[in-house]
């Protein structure tokens, strides 16, 4: 029987919830899932600029499972691209650095709940925590 999966360190969840391909309406486009690990790992070595020993540091997973983590995350960005799909971000084996939730009237991202500031759209203190699918 394999270990369980060990928790990976997310600093920030990614701002939004997904993306979809333009001029096509969400009811017509099947998608693809994007693991939260899976963004974190995208963000530290292509956006962030990190070698792949200190992403892995940050993440709290070795380098071999980092490099695996992150060719699952390009091998689904490219099937979303070439096949016109849509991508979910959700879910995972990931552990937040903080406590964050989301608006469910304007879907901002809030830092804690004592930071939740009413915006024009919203007016509301209506919000969900963030949590992992796993966690649930």
């Amino acid at each position: 029987m394999p270990r369980p999966k060990q928790d990976r360190k997310i600093c920030n969840p990614p701002l939004m919830q997904g993306f979809k391909p333009f001029g096509i309406p969400r009811n017509m486009l099947s998608s693809v899932s994007l693991l939260y690990d899976e963004y974190e790992a995208i963000r530290l070595l292509d956006y962030e600029g990190m070698n792949q020993d200190q992403a892995a540091v940050k993440m709290n997973v070795s380098r071999p499972t980092l490099t695996r983590i992150y060719e699952k995350a390009r091998k689904t960005i490219a099937q979303a691209l070439v096949e016109g799909k849509m991508i979910m971000i959700e879910g995972g084996n990931v552990q937040f650095e903080r406590q964050w939730f989301r608006c469910k009237r304007c879907f901002k991202l809030v830092d804690g709940l004592e930071n939740h500031v009413r915006c024009k759209g919203c007016k509301t203190f209506n919000v969900n925590e963030l949590i992992p699918l796993n966690k649930v």
